[in-house]
């Protein structure tokens, strides 16, 4: 993207509508990154990583979220509403249709196949994203001692993610805040 010439709002839409097409079974989230930080280059790793992050923790679907973050920062509130149009429209319509089908047909125990393999292709995308960024973000003890602890207490213990939340936050900002570290200690 030119530094001096944001992308249309045609552009905000179509891309947010490429990543909800073509993440099919799951996987927005590592489609988001492959299209907004590889492709396109609109948000660095680690905006994209910080993006996401606020996006998980506020009220709303993540990606919808993403999608009012990155239509802001392109073209403010009308690059806003462009992303989550294009975001959700197209999906809408399939979706609809779908259920449409789904009901119809739910008895058929090949629909049952095909939504356990759509689910294993969603597991495995977003594994493939943990792995990716996990690369870019997991480059310390802390780090790395701070998703452990928020994937046991979450994922394992399955305690409310507000819970974990509110353990995990404060450690994770008294680690980050910024202090003079050429200071003697005392």
């Amino acid at each position: 993207m030119s530094e001096d010439r944001p992308p249309s709002l045609f552009d905000v839409a179509w891309t947010f509508n490429h990543i909800a097409l073509a993440s099919f079974g799951g996987g927005l989230s590592a489609w988001s990154r492959e299209v907004l930080v590889v492709e396109k280059q609109w948000l660095g790793e680690e905006e994209f990583l910080s993006a996401m992050t606020m996006c998980r923790i506020l009220p709303g679907a993540n990606q919808v979220n993403m999608a009012v973050f990155v239509g802001t920062k392109m073209r403010a509130v009308p690059g806003a509403v462009a992303a989550v149009l294009g975001l959700c429209v197209v999906p809408l319509a399939i979706v609809l249709f779908l259920s449409w089908l789904y009901f119809r047909f739910k008895e058929v125990p090949a629909v049952a196949g095909v939504l356990h393999g759509a689910s294993a292709a969603a597991v495995a995308l977003t594994v493939a994203m943990v792995i990716k960024t996990g690369r870019n973000c997991l480059t310390g003890v802390i780090p790395v001692a701070l998703f452990a602890l928020a994937f046991v207490l979450n994922g394992i213990l399955r305690w409310p993610l507000l819970g974990v939340l509110a353990i995990v936050a404060p450690l994770a900002l008294l680690w980050a805040w910024p202090r003079d570290r050429s200071a003697p200690a005392t």
